[in-house]
């Protein structure tokens, strides 16, 4: 009975946490959304909630968590996927597309929130957004051998250019995505081969700035 119980209390809290994405859209921030809606969306009594999360916050903050860890896992699942050849770039940029057209409150929340009126929640996505890069600074020093400023730079760079186009592709339609995405990938090749220009000795690279 034990097992069954927190089979059923798993169930209840997965669909809480669907409740409250299946509700986020471009008009509707999460902290527009009361108990209540997500309650009665996930179809069990709002004192029921407080069985599964402490409070609104408390559920958001788990959303965070849970998005930034599928990502995370996914562009891990691109670094394997280089070992049967391909561009990192191309093939992380694809799996991101992917990512945002299948966890589109998810990323609505990111986006949301991470210059939000709430500080625990743009520290928790800042601190996701820095596991992004972090991740990336590291392949790009071991991998592309890259010096670590450098790498750290070119990270940023991507990571910041990456979500930014994120918030274009959310209500696009997969043509314009898979456009936009062509685009994405031209953009962060050229980040990449200036800092490769970078790491020439002194003289051989001319700064036109």
């Amino acid at each position: 009975m034990t097992g069954i119980r927190a089979k059923q209390k798993e169930k209840t809290r997965r669909a809480l946490i669907n409740a409250a994405l299946n509700q986020l859209d471009p008009q509707t921030s999460f902290f527009s959304l009361s108990l209540r809606e997500v309650a009665r969306e996930a179809n069990i009594a709002p004192t029921s909630f407080y069985r599964h999360f402490q409070n609104m916050d408390e559920l958001g903050l788990t959303l965070v968590d849970e998005g930034g860890l599928t990502l995370r896992q996914l562009l891990r699942q691109a670094r394997q996927r280089l070992a049967d050849g391909g561009s990192v770039i191309r093939i992380s940029v694809e799996i991101f597309m992917d990512f945002i057209a299948n966890n589109r409150g998810v990323f609505r929340l990111l986006l949301q929130e991470h210059s939000g009126t709430s500080k625990e929640f743009r520290l928790a996505i800042a601190r996701e957004i820095d596991h992004f890069k972090a991740e990336l600074a590291d392949y790009l020093l071991n991998e592309r051998k890259l010096p670590e400023h450098l790498a750290r730079l070119q990270a940023d760079a991507m990571v910041r250019i990456v979500f930014s186009i994120g918030a274009d592709a959310l209500d696009l339609s997969a043509t314009e995505r898979a456009e936009l995405a062509e685009d994405t990938i031209l953009e962060l090749r050229m980040i990449a081969r200036g800092a490769t220009a970078l790491q020439k000795p002194k003289g051989e690279y001319h700064d036109p700035t």
